[in-house]
C-alpha cells in the first residue's frame, strides 16, 4: 500500500489534467429540450421532474402508477399540462418502454431529446439465503435490466442529439450492510455505465452516475421491516439455521440505519441537474455524508480483509 503512495498523491493532478474543464462555458439552455425520467411516482424522480420543469425543460415523467397519488400530485404541482407529461412506464415491460419512446417522438420540442434519467429502483433487506430466487430476478429486472432496457431504446435519439444519460446508483455499490441484493444491482449498473460512457464519447453523448448515501427517509425506497415479516417469509431450511432473536437483531440494525437517512433529497437532485446541464459534467457524483465517503475510501484503498473487519464490527453493534 505504501509503495503506491506517490501515485495516490499524483492522482488529483492527473485528474485535473484529464478533465475537460471549460472555464466560462455557459450552462445548457433548457428551453426546447426534452428529458425522460423513470420512477417519478415519488423520491428523487418526483423532485427532479418538478425541478427540470421549472428550469424550462420539456419533461416526460415515467410513473409506475400514472393514476396514483404520486403522479396526480406531480401534475398538480407542475401546474397541469404543458411541458410536463406523465406517462405509464414500468421499466420491466418492453411494451411500456416502446410506448414511452413513441410518445416522446411524437412530442419532441424543437431542440430534440436531450436526456434520459434512469432513476427507477427498488430496495429490500435480507441476508443472502433469506430471499427467494424470484426476488433476485425481480430486483435484477427493475434495478439493472430496466435501466438497460430503457437506455437501449433511447440510444438512437441520444446519439442524434448528443445528449446525456444519468443513472441512479448508490454508495452501496461499494459495500453492503444487510442489503446485498440492492448492492449487487448497483454494482452491476456501475460497470454497465463504465462501458457505456467510453463507447458514447465518440458520439458526443455523456454518461453520468449519481451515488447517493443514505437518503432512505427522503425517498421512502425502503420501508422499515418487522422481524415477524422477515420470519414469516423464511424457508423452513433458513428457520432451522436462524432463530427469531437473530432476525430481530438484524431488523433492528437495518431499521436504525433507515432512521438515520437524510430527508433533504434536493441535495441529490442538485447533482442530477448538474449532470444534465453542466458544460463539463462529472462521470460520478457522490452525494453522501463524510463518514459514508470515508467508508467508500476504505473499501477502495484497503485490502478486502480490512473492509470486512470494519463492516463486521458495524454489524456486531
Amino acid at each position: 500500500m505504501w509503495a503506491a503512495a506517490p501515485l495516490l498523491l499524483l492522482l488529483p493532478l492527473l485528474l485535473l489534467l484529464a478533465r475537460p474543464w471549460r472555464r466560462g462555458a455557459a450552462r445548457l439552455e433548457p428551453a426546447g429540450r426534452a428529458v425522460l425520467i423513470t420512477g417519478c411516482d415519488s423520491g428523487f424522480g418526483h423532485l427532479l421532474a418538478l425541478r427540470l420543469h421549472r428550469l424550462g425543460f420539456t419533461v416526460f415523467a415515467g410513473c409506475l402508477c400514472p393514476g396514483g397519488d404520486g403522479a396526480r400530485r406531480l401534475q398538480r404541482e407542475a401546474g397541469g399540462a404543458g411541458r410536463l407529461r406523465v406517462l405509464r412506464l414500468d421499466v420491466t415491460r418492453a411494451c411500456d418502454v416502446r410506448a414511452a419512446k413513441e410518445l416522446v417522438l411524437s412530442h419532441l420540442p424543437e431542440r430534440g431529446f436531450w436526456g434520459l434519467v434512469n432513476n427507477a429502483g427498488i430496495s429490500t433487506f435480507g441476508e443472502t439465503g433469506w430471499l427467494p430466487m424470484e426476488t433476485y430476478e425481480k430486483f435484477a429486472d427493475v434495478n439493472l435490466l430496466g435501466s438497460i432496457r430503457t437506455t437501449l431504446a433511447f440510444l438512437p435519439l441520444l446519439r442524434k442529439y448528443k445528449g446525456r444519460i444519468v443513472f441512479m446508483s448508490s454508495i452501496i455499490a461499494y459495500f453492503t450492510l444487510g442489503n446485498g441484493i440492492y448492492s449487487m444491482t448497483k454494482a452491476a449498473i456501475e460497470k454497465f455505465c463504465d462501458a457505456l460512457r467510453l463507447e458514447m464519447k465518440k458520439f458526443g453523448v455523456q454518461v453520468c452516475i449519481i451515488q447517493p448515501g443514505n437518503y432512505a427517509r427522503s425517498t421512502k425506497i425502503q420501508p422499515p421491516l418487522s422481524a415477524e415479516e422477515i420470519w414469516s417469509e423464511l424457508s423452513e431450511e433458513e428457520k432451522a439455521v436462524y432463530n427469531k432473536e437473530y432476525v430481530q437483531e438484524r431488523a433492528n440494525f437495518f431499521n436504525s440505519i433507515l432512521s438515520e437517512g437524510s430527508t433533504n433529497g434536493n441535495e441529490v437532485v442538485d447533482a442530477m441537474v448538474d449532470a444534465l446541464t453542466s458544460p463539463a459534467p462529472k462521470a460520478r457524483y457522490m452525494v453522501a455524508k463524510l463518514k459514508e465517503k470515508a467508508l467508500v475510501l476504505v473499501c477502495a484503498l484497503f485490502p478486502t480483509a480490512v473492509m470486512d473487519s470494519v463492516l463486521s464490527y458495524a454489524l456486531s453493534k
